[in-house]
């Protein structure tokens, strides 16, 4: 009501303006089509900038797209969404949804932006607003990511993350963000653009996924900040800010630290560059070169290989000292990268068995109820590495945890992709022989499992019921449908290549 109150003064007549935090809803629930970004933000008394939206709903419904859907949008039903069909509407679409100007992956570029560029404008407040030329760190720069190790001998199970003193939250906690720049944006778009063209067309392991990841990612981290509204990806409220020193204890240490958030939103969208579109156990067996230089873990360490050396070129100078302005800011999160993007390894069984034993360690026979949220530093940093880590796990495989409809989307085209694998003889097995049984393994084995364990680290608070209850729904779906569904993936898949084969 508050904000209501405060947005009424940059109103129209007759039009309808919500904040971002209730278009993300509405984009959720898959109404992305009836929000329209205002132009420029509004400037609101006792909030300082925001973005808001106008909702314009067309009187012509229609059925909803895969093609046009918001990455994430995990909630969509079948129900009608709608065109903002007006000419005022048109005019006021921000460029970067302009959805007749661009294509998807334009869309998608622009979409990664706006969420980088808010964890930035974060991390600039954190520092007073202070961004100084990082010359001094080129030679740090140079020796991050060589001298012979490779990617997964950096990883580390415990990252020490940066604590703050209770005075600098609560000065924070009143602290409006600040704007990172013409040249930053710019660069920002241009390396996020450079990123979705590293990523192959395959049907499952894309851009358009790493946006899918990257907008869990992103839910998964607001839910933590919302716990009191008061930093990050959550939208602040001036009555709980103080709030913040309580916030950080709460989640580890996670949402005290924008440059954190920032690193695991930054490790989502860059996870599976380059996908080869086969898993790391075919590029063993193929003896590829990436699979000789790095063993294990091979698409992983390789894209963090590739996005690492594109950040580093001189052309993204001032985005680099806009994320960090330290050698020890550098390190942290050169490390939260490392250990992100490692964590998406889901099949190599012995670092599984490494993450089962340290989640035992840090959260066996924890009572939440009666836990103190001041378990000490290592501690604290012991689990707020592990939960960083299942975060980007159940985000990798998210559409699992959302509606069926989204399950099923996503479900065929990881088909698509194995099934094409295996017909261009890039694997042993016809995986359409196994689908069905092995998804209900699936979330009998690993994705039910993750969604109990989101609930009981105790930070994601009712996305953690939601991305289980989802799970469960799923699987009981699946167990209906899905012998027929593989059978109709068959069928399109082999369609499709008939129809290329003849054309």
């Amino acid at each position: 009501m508050n904000t209501a109150a405060r947005m009424e003064s940059s109103g129209e007549r007759g039009r309808i303006q919500v904040s971002q935090v209730t278009a993300e809803l509405l984009m959720e629930a898959g109404l992305s089509r009836w929000t329209i970004p205002r132009r420029r933000k509004m400037f609101v008394k006792g909030k300082g900038e925001m973005q808001t939206y106008w909702v314009e709903k067309s009187r012509r419904p229609i059925k909803p797209k895969a093609t046009d859907l918001e990455p994430g949008m995990g909630t969509l039903d079948e129900e009608a969404e709608s065109e903002a069909s007006s000419e005022r509407a048109k005019e006021e679409h921000n460029d970067f949804l302009d959805i007749e100007g661009m294509n998807k992956t334009e869309r998608l570029v622009e979409w990664n932006v706006e969420v980088l560029t808010s964890l930035l404008e974060q991390i600039e407040s954190s520092r007073g607003g202070i961004i100084n030329q990082i010359q001094t760190l080129s030679k740090v720069e140079k020796t991050i990511g060589t001298g012979g190790r490779t990617v997964l001998e950096e990883f580390t199970p415990i990252i020490q993350l940066k604590r703050f003193d209770v005075e600098e939250l609560k000065h924070r906690g009143v602290t409006t963000s600040m704007s990172i720049g013409d040249e930053v944006k710019s660069q920002l778009r241009n390396y996020i653009s450079s990123i979705s063209a590293m990523y192959p067309d395959n049907a499952f392991h894309n851009f358009e996924h790493a946006s899918h990841v990257t907008a869990s990612v992103k839910k998964l981290l607001s839910r933590i900040v919302n716990v009191d509204e008061g930093n990050g990806l959550g939208a602040g409220n001036p009555s709980k800010r103080v709030d913040l020193v309580d916030l950080a204890g709460h989640s580890y240490g996670i949402t005290s630290d924008p440059l954190t958030q920032f690193a695991v939103v930054f490790s989502a969208i860059i996870h599976d560059v380059d996908h080869p579109g086969v898993p790391n156990t075919q590029l063993v067996k193929e003896n590829t070169r990436c699979a000789q230089i790095y063993k294990k873990s091979v698409a992983e360490q390789k894209s963090v290989d590739i996005a690492w050396d594109m950040l580093m070129a001189d052309e993204y100078a001032a985005l680099r000292a806009c994320i960090y302005q330290t050698e020890e800011d550098l390190r942290r999160f050169r490390q939260l990268v490392v250990n992100t993007v490692m964590a998406t390894d889901i099949v190599d069984k012995e670092l599984q068995a490494l993450r089962k034993a340290r989640w035992e360690t840090a959260f066996h026979n924890v009572d939440l109820a009666v836990q103190s949220w001041d378990d000490g530093t290592e501690s604290e940093d012991r689990k707020a590495t592990i939960v960083i880590e299942h975060l980007i796990q159940a985000s990798d495989v998210s559409h699992t945890m959302q509606h069926w409809y989204v399950y099923k989307k996503w479900n065929e085209r990881f088909f698509m992709e194995c099934y094409s694998a295996y017909k261009s003889g890039r694997a042993d097995s016809d995986p359409s022989e196994n689908w069905y049984k092995g998804e209900i393994g699936f979330f009998d084995f690993y994705v039910i499992p993750l969604a109990k364990k989101l609930q009981s680290c105790g930070v994601f608070g009712v996305s953690s019921h939601e991305y289980l209850n989802y799970a469960t729904a799923n699987r009981e779906e699946w167990v209906r449908e899905g012998e027929a569904l593989v059978q109709q993936y068959q069928s399109k898949f082999n369609e499709q290549n008939l129809f290329g084969a003849s054309s």
